[in-house]
């Protein structure tokens, strides 16, 4: 018979293990969407993009996805922008006022504290882009903030748990200038994701494979998307290094040939974006795995 220490040290061990298995389990990526429909940029046709409001906007049409793009400031704080600049086109000053191009170029993220960029308006001027877009004063929020938002308008609406499909807005050009390092970028936005316990609902995209690879390699239960608007598939995962969960193509790269590689390989496909309902419903009849459109009304008609 064995001793008593040993069996109590075994059992220990056992518990132990038990524990980290179902640590490990709780990032398991949940069963994702066979249709996803996602509003890009929030669904900046339809609100201002990036913002808390047109996530609940886009939550409330009944899409399955949030699109998002992200930047890091000059204090390492995680940011929604797809610019690297306050953009003039639809960025109002703390004081309400336009800015010019010239200004703009000062106004560069990465360089500047959250405490400041907060003030800017980036809701409220008319962007002749989209004319639809409601206008009403907003600002550029933390991804922090607008995860906890996000997460409590879903739980107190009563609405399905949405999917987060975050971009790392980056280029190695602009590495220490307008965006951090990639390991460092990545970093800092998974930090908010585990602290946040949304893992499971994610999926990480970018033009940039730095990130991915990263990604990839460092965070192995986080999917990611190959962003592409250029290329062919072969050549452009060959320069990935491995296949993705999701291929992301511009949506006018999308023909039935495409569509059977990235299947067979097993990977999504999910374009952008397509803005009307003829451009929809020909990538549906191509065999997509999901749309991202700045008009996430279009998507779930």
């Amino acid at each position: 018979m064995k001793s008593l220490k040993y069996m109590v040290g075994i059992a220990l061990l056992f518990g132990t293990a038990c524990k980290t298995v179902k640590t490990a389990s709780s990032n398991k990526p949940a069963l994702f969407p066979a249709f996803s429909t996602e509003a890009h940029r929030g669904g900046r046709g339809l609100m201002p993009e990036n913002t808390i409001m047109a996530m609940k906007k886009a939550m409330d049409l009944g899409v399955t996805t949030l699109e998002m793009d992200t930047h890091i400031t000059g204090d390492h704080q995680v940011v929604l922008s797809h610019d690297e600049y306050l953009n003039p086109l639809f960025t109002l000053s703390p004081e309400g006022q336009e800015i010019t191009k010239e200004q703009s170029k000062q106004l560069i993220l990465y360089k500047m504290r959250y405490e400041e960029l907060k003030k800017y308006d980036v809701g409220a001027k008319y962007y002749s882009k989209f004319p639809e877009q409601l206008k009403v004063k907003a600002q550029i929020p933390l991804l922090s903030e607008l995860i906890d938002s996000v997460q409590h308008y879903a739980k107190v609406k009563g609405i399905k748990q949405p999917f987060y499909n975050i971009e790392t807005k980056m280029g190695k050009d602009g590495d220490n200038v307008l965006n951090p390092a990639p390991a460092q970028f990545v970093d800092l936005l998974m930090e908010v994701i585990r602290d946040k316990k949304i893992s499971p609902y994610v999926v990480i995209q970018s033009f940039d494979v730095r990130t991915i690879q990263y990604l990839h390699e460092k965070y192995p239960d986080i999917r990611t998307s190959y962003l592409v608007d250029k290329g062919n598939v072969e050549d452009n995962l060959k320069k990935l290094g491995y296949t993705p969960f999701i291929y992301s193509p511009a949506y006018k790269l999308v023909d039935a040939e495409l569509v059977k590689k990235c299947h067979d390989l097993n990977m999504k496909v999910i374009p952008w974006t397509p803005n009307t309902k003829a451009e929809i419903e020909q990538l549906k009849r191509l065999g997509v795995d999901g749309i991202i459109s700045d008009y996430p009304n279009l998507l779930v008609d």
